[in-house]
């Protein structure tokens, strides 16, 4: 079991409703590590707020107007806005879980209209920045051969980042030439491998086992372990500086690039929707603006009456 307490300057304060919620999404809903932390992080970000500026020690019982004056603090301690909002929303999220459990009649946040953000759009890389990139990579020695591997994994598959560095030996088949990746909330998904990818991954395999053996985790650092988040987005950083001028480098836009080109390509929403392992289509949808920018530029150019005919 997790253990949840809050310290503050006034010294130890336990909340029981905020630790019945952490361990609902923690073990019910089966959140993730890091998104547990993050509602934990928000929700005592109020909490130590209420108590010093109104010293209310029950977030219960907490009122719009203490909610409000919290939200005006972060904007003018230059917390963004879309920050504020996530924040915000873990609130309500716990609000919700007081309603269900019929600790609270109301949520506070009912009522409440989400901060403006701007639009934001990830610019994918074109697919010829990314096979310039694998191609660029000379696999002949561990590092590059699994830098090489974590771009194709990338790409072929469009996983999240925190699925790839979870991924285990055992997790990839050779024989039946599939990937099961460990997604959100815990839910297994199985993901073709392309040839490309199986060699790139023999190779890999090879180089690690003469270096280290087998270890638990696919992917691992020049000293054997784990990887972490930062690697993996400095890993990327350092190729795609090399090939593309896009503000954006990571291993995100690589899966955004994953899943526009296969809507490019033709692919239906439905099963780039598997393929990403999000749960709604609305999620997918996200990834549609640069499709239909290609969908335009077909029509102008198909169509008979299209101005550039």
């Amino acid at each position: 079991m997790h253990s949840y307490f809050f310290s503050f300057v006034r010294g130890q304060f336990y909340d029981k409703m905020i630790t019945h919620f952490l361990n609902y999404i923690s073990f019910e809903k089966k959140y993730s590590k890091h998104t547990v932390t993050a509602y934990q992080n928000d929700l005592k970000s109020f909490l130590e707020f209420s108590i010093k500026e109104y010293g209310n020690k029950k977030i219960e019982s907490a009122s719009y107007g203490e909610i409000r004056a919290w939200i005006v603090a972060l904007v003018s301690s230059g917390v963004s806005n879309r920050s504020v909002n996530r924040k915000v929303s873990s609130l309500n999220s716990f609000y919700k879980y007081l309603q269900r459990i019929e600790e609270v009649s109301v949520n506070p946040l009912a009522s409440h209209k989400a901060l403006k953000t701007a639009k934001r759009v990830n610019v994918p890389f074109s697919e010829n920045e990314i096979i310039e990139v694998i191609e660029m990579i000379d696999a002949t020695t561990f590092e590059a051969a699994r830098d090489k591997l974590l771009v194709e994994l990338l790409y072929s598959t469009g996983m999240r980042r925190e699925e790839l560095i979870t991924l285990t030996e055992d997790a990839v088949d050779l024989h039946s030439n599939t990937l099961k990746v460990l997604g959100k909330r815990n839910k297994e998904r199985y993901i073709p491998l392309l040839s490309s990818v199986r060699k790139t991954m023999k190779n890999y395999l090879k180089l690690k086992e003469e270096q280290f053996g087998s270890t638990d985790h696919l992917l691992v650092s020049n000293k054997g372990n784990k990887l972490y988040g930062t690697l993996v987005y400095r890993i990327i950083k350092s190729y795609f500086s090399r090939v593309s001028t896009k503000v954006k480098q990571s291993p995100h836009v690589i899966r955004h690039s994953f899943a526009t080109h296969l809507l490019n390509e033709g692919a239906d929403l439905n099963s780039v929707k598997e393929l990403l392992g999000h749960s709604s289509l609305a999620a997918t949808q996200v990834y549609t603006h640069t499709s239909l920018d290609h969908l335009k530029e077909v029509y102008n150019q198909a169509h008979p009456r299209s101005d550039k005919k």
